[in-house]
């Protein structure tokens, strides 16, 4: 009898974590595309050419040479003006670590993080030593500003649809 009930729980146990779904690890650096849509790739893929593309254009160039220093870039307002849901800050991130690693421009902060370093200075005046707090006036201005806006082209035919996604980006001297 015990057997039979031994038997029972471990063919249970087998049917109810056998059907159980398995999880595994992905390199971050590989492709997956599910659904068609935009994801975390192709933010990536898209940031990376773009700056990659304008870092070593000739007039990007001219422009570090006439200003005879590495310009910084700030990147303010990227607009999604698609029909579908993309996180532009996640989009804009990339943007701004493809600049930082570089090595052809400075990375000016958002405003946001900016203000957050600001606080921080701030309770450093009040709450660290003079030696170790950090100084007011010492944060790099932007040369340069890098806004744009995303929009997408749908193409159907004999039902299948594909999803052009446009990046329009543009770098204004401030």
């Amino acid at each position: 009898m015990k057997i039979k009930f031994g038997i029972s729980i471990l063919f249970a146990a087998l049917l109810l974590f056998g059907c159980a779904r398995s999880v595994s690890r992905v390199d971050p650096n590989k492709n997956i595309d599910l659904s068609g849509r935009w994801n975390d790739s192709d933010s990536r893929l898209v940031s990376q050419k773009m700056i990659d593309g304008l870092l070593s254009s000739d007039k990007f160039k001219e422009y570090s040479k006439a200003i005879n220093k590495k310009p910084s870039i700030i990147v303010g307002l990227i607009r999604n003006k698609t029909s579908e849901h993309i996180d532009a800050d996640n989009y804009v991130k990339k943007i701004e670590l493809a600049i930082y690693n570089s090595g052809f421009a400075d990375l000016v902060e958002s405003d946001s993080f900016r203000d957050k370093l600001r606080e921080e200075r701030a309770e450093q005046q009040d709450f660290s030593s003079s030696t170790s707090a950090s100084k007011w006036g010492k944060e790099q201005g932007a040369n340069l500003m890098l806004f744009g806006e995303m929009t997408s082209e749908t193409d159907v035919y004999n039902n299948k649809k594909v999803v052009n996604y446009i990046t329009t980006l543009f770098l204004t001297d401030i």
